[in-house]
This record gives C-alpha cells, structure tokens and sequence, in this order.
C-alpha cells in the first residue's frame, strides 16, 4: 500500500482590519469554536455582560473571519481603561503570530483612546512581549487566579481598585 504526503493547506496572509457589523455574527462563532461555551461562566465575561466594545479587530483570510479580538471599556478603581479580550483564531492559523497581530493592532487603538491603560487575564509569559505586568491590586468581579490579571500602562503605572464597566 502506498501512501501519498498530504500538504498543509497555503494560507494566504490575513489582513487586520477593524471590525465590521457585518463581521459579529462570524466572531461569535469563532470565539464560540475557541472557548466553547464554557466561557459564559468565567469572570472576564461579567465585563462584557451588557457592554458595547469600545472596538474590535478581526483578520480575514480569502474573506473569512479567521482572528477576533475585541476592547471593552472600564474602570480600574477611578483609571479609565480598556479590557481586552477574548482573542480568538481559527484553529488551521494558531501559531502563526495571528494573535500577536490582533493584540498588536488593539494596543495600538488603545494608546489612542485617552485611557489610563489596557487590562487583561490571561498568560504573563505570552503578554509580558507587549509590556504587560502583574496587576495585583485591580480586583475583577468574581473568582480570578490574580496572577494572570495583567496591566499595560498608557499613562497610569500601577492600578488599584474594583474592575468595573465604564458607564
């Protein structure tokens, strides 16, 4: 019996661009392939329960929806911030630096927005290449390992004080 090698499909380079209302319904099934549903039950959702993004960036791939990632606004104690999050890829891309791109392109929306910095949970040695550090002192409304609470300062250094939505 002979087998034959199968190639990896060629992807084309995905393009970020901002998102677009036609875009929600393919992000929420991204995310939704990512996470699954248990996402619904984490904190970083009680953020976003109720709140419009502040904005969101997505890649495309030949017209597809392959990369999401979304800013919310709120408040870290009296700081107005963004909260980022969730970033989603398709699962053919991770591993590529699609994530890096879509977070990449979120700070620099940010450092445009006039907030105090960027709030995030989620894994230190992956974010600290963006310059984000342990934000011990930002308490998020509900059961969180504070370790992987991280901040970006844009203007303010350190943050302290309930994490809530801005409005």
């Amino acid at each position: 019996m002979t087998t034959a090698a199968v190639s990896p499909p060629v992807l084309t380079q995905a393009a970020i661009a901002p998102e677009r209302r036609e875009d929600h319904a393919a992000v929420d099934a991204l995310v939704l392939a990512a996470f699954g549903p248990g996402r619904f039950a984490k904190t970083a959702e009680r953020l976003r329960e109720g709140s419009a993004p502040a904005a969101g960036f997505v890649a495309h791939d030949d017209g597809r929806v392959v990369g999401s990632v979304r800013l919310w606004p709120i408040t870290v104690g009296e700081t107005p911030a963004l909260f980022l999050g969730p970033i989603a890829v398709d699962a053919r891309r991770r591993s590529a630096g699609l994530g890096a791109d879509l977070v990449q392109a979120c700070l620099d929306h940010a450092r445009t927005a006039g907030v105090g910095g960027v709030l995030l949970v989620g894994d230190r040695g992956y974010f600290e290449r963006f310059g984000f550090v342990a934000a011990p002192e930002a308490m998020l409304p509900g059961p969180v390992d504070q370790r992987r609470v991280l901040w970006l300062s844009m203007g303010v250094e350190a943050v302290a004080g309930p994490v809530r939505i801005a409005g």
